[in-house]
Order: C-alpha cells, then sequence, then structure tokens
C-alpha cells in the first residue's frame, strides 16, 4: 500500500508507504493499531530501540515511572479504570523482575495489561548475560500468556494476539519479550488484519436448559441472596445485574473486587461480604436457601472456612472461566458462560415470566427482607466518632460526601483499604480500584496515576497508609513532571496497621516491628511527608486537629496539581466487623457497642 495520511502518526504512515522498519519500530506501529495511547515505560540498555522508537510516534504517549513496579501498577490502574489493556515496559534483568509484581496483581484481579520486556540479545540468552533474567520462565504462574520473540516477522502478529488475549474472556496480563537483536533487525512488516488462535476460544453461552433451572430454583426459593464479583465488572454485566436483582427482588452482595458492580445505595444492597464486609452480607449469604454466585471465585477472604461457607444453601456458580467451577466451592449448578450473557437471558426468562423490575416492591421474599433489614438494624456498619481524634472512617465518610460519591477511589493495602470500601458508598464500575488478591502494597498511588491518565477530568483519589504510600513515594517525581493531578490522602497512624490490628487481637498486643515512626523519638512524626512532598514539588498539608480536616480536604479537591494530605490518625482504631482467618460468620467479631454477635 502507497498511501498515507497525514493524520496517521509516523510509524504507521511508514508501514503505509511499504517502508522496511527495524523491530521496535514495528513494535510501536502495532500498538498503536491496537490502540494504545499510553504507555509506562523505563528504559534500559535491552529497551533502547524501542524507547527511540517511541519517541517518533504521535499517537503513543510514554509517562516514565520512576521505578518499573510503578509502571506496572499504573498500568494496572490504568487496564482497571478503563477496562482496556494498560501497558508497561522495562529493561531486561532487574527492570523486568520489578515489573513482576505488578504482574503477578493484574493476573490476582483479572486485570488486562500487557507488558514487554527488553532481553538481551538472542546468542547470549542462558548464557548468564549482563542483566539476563528468564522473564519468561519466572512470570509464567502469573500471566495469562507469555511470548518470546525469536523473528522479526512474528512481532506485529505478536502484538495483535497479545492485545486479544488480555483483554476478552477472562482478563489478564499478557508478557511479551523482544531480544535486542530482534528490535534492532530491519524487514518488511506484515499487519495481520484477522487472527486465528488455535485452542483458544471463548467461552460457550449458557445452557438455556441451566438458565430455566436457575428460575425454577428462584421460585421456589425462600431466602435467595445474590453474591457478585468482580466478574461483573469485567464482564461489563452491571446494568444486567441491576436489572436481574430489581426483577427478582433477590438482595446482592458483592466481593471486595465486585465492588461497584451493584450500587451500594441501593435499597437491595448490603454492601460486601468477607473478613471486614458487613455483618448483615455475612448473614445473608450465609443462611441462604439459594445463593447465585456470579462472576466470583470463592476466594478465602470472603469464604472464611470454605466447607461451612453456605453449608445450607444450593449454590449455582456462573463464571467464564472453567477452571473456577468446583475449584474451591463445590456447588450444586456450575454454569460456564460470559455473565453478562446469562443474566441478560434470565432478565428475559424474568420478564416473560410477569417479574415487573422495580427497585421499591419487596413482595416477592417479605420474610427475608424484613430478616435482613433486622440484621441491618442490629449490626449497622458504623463508628463511635470522637471530638479530637481524627478517625479513619470520618475522613472516608467525609470525603464521600464532599466529592457526592463520584470519585474514583485507589488504595494501598491494610486497614485504610477495608475503611475505604466500607466508607465510601460505590455507584460504578470501576470506580473502586484495589489490590485485592495479591494485596500488594504500594499499589495505591501509582494505580491513581493510571487512572488519573485514563480520566483526567474526573477526581482520583488514592486513600492510602502510610506504610503503602511509602513504598512508591518515588512516583510522586513521575505526577509532578507529567503533570498528573492524582490526589493522595494518608490515613497515618505510624503503623502498619493491620497488623497491628492482629497482634492485638491474637498475640497478646506484642509489637513485631510494626512501628514506622523513629523509635528514638516517638512524639515525632516520621518520615515527614510535607517535607519529601516538598522536594518532589508537590502540595502537602498535614491534618493533626478534627476541625481542620474539612478545610483541608476541600482544598486538596480544588487543585488542579498533585496534592497529598497527611491525615494523623490513631494507631489503636480496628478494622470491624471482623471474621478471623479461617474460622466461619458465626465467628464474627464485632464493635464492643453493639454487644454480642448472636446470628
Amino acid at each position: 500500500m502507497k498511501t498515507s495520511s497525514a493524520n496517521e502518526p509516523a510509524t504507521i504512515r511508514q508501514a503505509m508507504r511499504g517502508e522496511p522498519m527495524n523491530g521496535a519500530e514495528i513494535l510501536v506501529a502495532a500498538m498503536e493499531r491496537e490502540g494504545v495511547e499510553v504507555i509506562f515505560a523505563y528504559p534500559g540498555g535491552a529497551s533502547m530501540p524501542i524507547h527511540q522508537a517511541l519517541t517518533r510516534s504521535t499517537k503513543i504517549r510514554t509517562i516514565l515511572p520512576r521505578h518499573e513496579q510503578g509502571g506496572s501498577f499504573a498500568a494496572g490502574g490504568y487496564g482497571r479504570a478503563t477496562g482496556n489493556p494498560g501497558v508497561c515496559m522495562a529493561t531486561s534483568g532487574p527492570g523486568a523482575t520489578n515489573l513482576v509484581t505488578g504482574v503477578a496483581d493484574a493476573f490476582m484481579d483479572s486485570v488486562p495489561i500487557v507488558a514487554i520486556t527488553g532481553q538481551v540479545p538472542q546468542e547470549m540468552i542462558g548464557r548468564g548475560a549482563f542483566q539476563e533474567t528468564d522473564v519468561f520462565g519466572m512470570t509464567l504462574p502469573v500471566v495469562k500468556h507469555s511470548y518470546l520473540v525469536m523473528d522479526i516477522h512474528e512481532i506485529s502478529r505478536v502484538v495483535k494476539e497479545a492485545f486479544h488475549i488480555a483483554r476478552t474472556g477472562r482478563p489478564g496480563p499478557v508478557i511479551i519479550d523482544i531480544p535486542k537483536n530482534i528490535q534492532n533487525q530491519v524487514a518488511q512488516p506484515v499487519f495481520p488484519s484477522e487472527l486465528s488462535l488455535r485452542g483458544y476460544q471463548l467461552p460457550p453461552k449458557a445452557d438455556p436448559v441451566a438458565l430455566n433451572e436457575i428460575i425454577g430454583l428462584i421460585k421456589s426459593a425462600k431466602r435467595p441472596m445474590i453474591y457478585a464479583g468482580g466478574g461483573i465488572i469485567s464482564g461489563n454485566a452491571a446494568g444486567e445485574l441491576l436489572e436481574f436483582a430489581e426483577r427478582s427482588q433477590i438482595p446482592v452482595a458483592t466481593t471486595l473486587m465486585g465492588i461497584g458492580g451493584f450500587p451500594e445505595t441501593h435499597p437491595l444492597s448490603l454492601k460486601w461480604l468477607g473478613m471486614h464486609g458487613t455483618v448483615y452480607a455475612n448473614c445473608a449469604v450465609n443462611e441462604s436457601d439459594l445463593l447465585l454466585a456470579l462472576g466470583v471465585r470463592f476466594d478465602d477472604r470472603v469464604t472464611g472456612k470454605v466447607e461451612k461457607f453456605a453449608e445450607h444453601g444450593t449454590i449455582v456458580h456462573v463464571d467464564i472461566d472453567f477452571a473456577e467451577l468446583n475449584k474451591n466451592k463445590v456447588v450444586k449448578l456450575p454454569v460456564l458462560s460470559d455473565v453478562k450473557f446469562a443474566l441478560g437471558e434470565l432478565n428475559h426468562l424474568l420478564a416473560e415470566g410477569g417479574y415487573q423490575r422495580t427497585s421499591k416492591q419487596f413482595e416477592l421474599f417479605p420474610d427475608w427482607l424484613e430478616k435482613i433489614h433486622q440484621w441491618k438494624e442490629r449490626y449497622p456498619l458504623d463508628f463511635k466518632d470522637t471530638d479530637k481524634a481524627i478517625l479513619p472512617q470520618h475522613v472516608i465518610r467525609l470525603l464521600y460526601e464532599l466529592t457526592n460519591g463520584e470519585a474514583i477511589i485507589t488504595t494501598g493495602v491494610g486497614q485504610h483499604q477495608m475503611w475505604a470500601g466500607q466508607y465510601y458508598n460505590f455507584s460504578d464500575p470501576r470506580q473502586f480500584l484495589t489490590s485485592a488478591g495479591l494485596g500488594a502494597m504500594g499499589f495505591g498511588f501509582p494505580a491513581a496515576l493510571g487512572a488519573k491518565v485514563a480520566f483526567p477530568n474526573r477526581q482520583v483519589i488514592d486513600i492510602d497508609g502510610d506504610g503503602s504510600f511509602l513504598m512508591n513515594i518515588q512516583e510522586l517525581a513521575c505526577a509532578h513532571v507529567e503533570g498528573i493531578a492524582a490526589k493522595v490522602i494518608i490515613i497515618n497512624n505510624q503503623h502498619l496497621g493491620m497488623v497491628v490490628q492482629w497482634e492485638d487481637r491474637f498475640y497478646n498486643s506484642n509489637r513485631g516491628h510494626t512501628f514506622l515512626g523513629d523509635p528514638r523519638n516517638r512524639e515525632r512524626i516520621y518520615p515527614d511527608y510535607v517535607e519529601l512532598c516538598r522536594g518532589f514539588g508537590v502540595k502537602c498539608e498535614r491534618v493533626v486537629e478534627k476541625k481542620d480536616l474539612q478545610g483541608a480536604l476541600q482544598r486538596m479537591l480544588d487543585s488542579d496539581e498533585c496534592y497529598v494530605l497527611d491525615v494523623m490518625t490513631p494507631f489503636t482504631e480496628h478494622v470491624m466487623p471482623m471474621i478471623p482467618a479461617g474460622k466461619t460468620y458465626r465467628d464474627i467479631i464485632i464493635d464492643a457497642r453493639h454487644g454480642r454477635f448472636e446470628g
């Protein structure tokens, strides 16, 4: 093809003119064809040719993270917020290994990312060359697929396949490892318009017989519940779930990954269940006689003692991944299907059966809904506020009010993560971005950068802990230099809060290296985030007294630049409720103000 367009990126125009390109240029052109708009890439010797090609792209924005892990988390934040693959890149050896935590995080939470790594030249592979690691081999357990490109003519096909695999079916990370000599070789590129992947088939649609059986189970149930997971969000099925719940009048509890898949302000919402989920969600799921598990994996943080989880109910499990069916929990009716399709068909069947869509009529299961209402009244999700000390729950509830519940929230991992999920009511999918399966500290701020790049006109706020935030604090430089106006609220208690909580509950409060401050001066706030942020050119203010909190939050929200709010909170506060690991919902620990849990 000899024609060209001035509107096309330089690398695509070069390919359209039929000009030879080196491997790096072919890679960039292939990414442009896949619609890539941003790549988080840290350069090094084995990836320099690709960076050189990126400097000539007019379509792809290259963002320089200050650590490869920050780049992989940012790509994950972009992928979670958009549903499209986030892209990151690093050089060989330590650069590639620094990506692995972000890749594993994406794998655990089914997030689409494409991670590109430079590799030593082909003739040096296996010889222990400088900065050589077998990234293909070491990432096999935590990727959806891997490629080691050994022929320049395979680059365009590999890129097309990688993005297709990352975003289809159950999403996940894909690695592309490219030796440096392949990047420098020159060839005439051929870009495939179609692809055929032998053995890679999207799962079949739900069997009509199974769907009709589900309708029959609903009709005979007296205490039905919906248990909705991250598959609702990655499957773009939130609209179908809302209609299904309103037609069937079945209450909904989500997982941590499913937060936002069902509006938490809806009368049928029980928020989320599991170790730190609501008492009423845990009670309702475990005492249901029909549990519709949609896009979930029966994670141990949800089930506790798995053999006792929902032991008296009939369980239906709908999932896109055959490997998840009957893996952690053997169920009565496993259904292999895209959850959006299954719910759409169920909605048609309900409509044909005369089930009207409403959010106000509670006529189908009145006794069950009344029982749930009693649990909500008896065991509310609340906290005992104070006049002086700033409690983390209060910070998040006030943030919810000031943002009208419309912000995209990212988190680190720990107590602040749980409080963010509890006290910020989420109404939309892809609004709560958190490292749920891997539980990777340091995730929150880089993920916020990725989300903010994807949605520059929305408020994106990282609710973080002082321990988690410090792990990738270098990305303040990325935010400042790139002009990424993500915000941060540090819930600063000078401790590893969640570990302290476990020490208090199970280790007689014996501190096993969980104090993050300066042991020589425990009254000093350490590290000093105000001074650290100043060094990065980022505005930061510290809030110690409750009366100053609302004004500081508003200043943070009004800023058009990256802004950090360091909020001092007591380390003695615990996340409640709590189901101890390996226990059942009947062992739940609740706030002493509500007495003893009676079930």
